[in-house]
């Protein structure tokens, strides 16, 4: 189906359809592509690179292991300090285990984590030089 614009030029349905498939493919590219943009630098201001130890970078699809890998601190203590089994809770993030072990109170376990991180930190400050 082909509407006559003047000598010789045609639009059609499909070129119109295309034109506008086409901007809303630039809007989208545009939009995620700043979102990654803003992700790529907070990771590099506040990565959780060995020696990194801004708690405030925990988040809640965060597990455990993770975590404890991330800030040098033992499973064993962050476990005993949420006050739960390690066995069958290793592999559930932060917020799985918020919403089965502290339901009402959203984020409750991963304050939970961070100040135990904070203490854990304090008593055992990082040796100089760290792990090769």
């Amino acid at each position: 189906m082909a509407v006559k614009k003047s000598k010789g030029q045609y639009f059609t349905i499909e070129r119109l359809i295309f034109i506008g498939l086409l901007v809303v493919g630039l809007l989208l590219m545009g939009f995620f592509g700043l979102r990654a943009a803003r992700s790529y630098i907070r990771i590099q201001q506040t990565g959780l690179e060995p020696g990194v130890t801004d708690v405030e970078a925990i988040r809640g699809w965060m597990t455990v292991p993770y975590i404890a890998q991330a800030y040098q601190v033992p499973e064993s203590f962050i476990f005993e300090q949420l006050d739960i089994p390690a066995e069958g809770n290793r592999k559930k993030s932060l917020r799985d285990l918020n919403r089965e072990q502290a339901s009402g109170n959203p984020g409750a376990l991963t304050e939970v984590v961070k100040t135990a991180i904070r203490h854990y930190q304090a008593e055992n400050p990082p040796t100089p030089g760290g792990d090769p």
